[in-house]
């Protein structure tokens, strides 16, 4: 007997906007970086501390990827000397909810047996 193989009823076109916010979101520390600047501006120094594996050179990549995005803001502060302050544009803020359910559901697979990750039907036949 053949199998039928079903077509998806989901459409993903060319220049998916699902596939690019993945992709976006994929890159290492990105959500990690957008977490920590949902509390409110932050200075690289506490960046640095707060995310102490991330090297200061793939710290500075990922704010100024995040600026290009237009995700994060960043403003030079006349102290002296002059420091800079990161924090989240608009565009930002609407990925918290998002960083926030990622992270509800992690820490409940976390606390989860490894037969309770088996799927129903598998369950079901022992």
């Amino acid at each position: 007997m053949a199998l039928k193989i079903r077509k998806s009823k989901v459409e993903t076109p060319s220049g998916c906007p699902l596939s690019a916010c993945m992709a976006f979101l994929g890159r290492a520390w990105t959500p990690y970086l957008i977490w920590q600047l949902s509390g409110g501006p932050r200075r690289f120094g506490e960046l640095r501390r707060d995310i102490p594996r991330i090297s200061p050179k793939v710290l500075t990549a990922r704010l100024r990827a995040l600026e290009e995005k237009g995700v994060v803001s960043r403003v030079v502060v006349a102290t002296s000397p002059p420091s800079v302050e990161y924090s989240l544009s608009a565009l930002g803020a609407e990925l918290v909810p998002v960083i926030e359910s990622i992270r509800r559901v992690g820490t409940r697979l976390m606390t989860r047996s490894p037969e309770a990750h088996a799927p129903a039907r598998a369950r079901a036949r022992h």
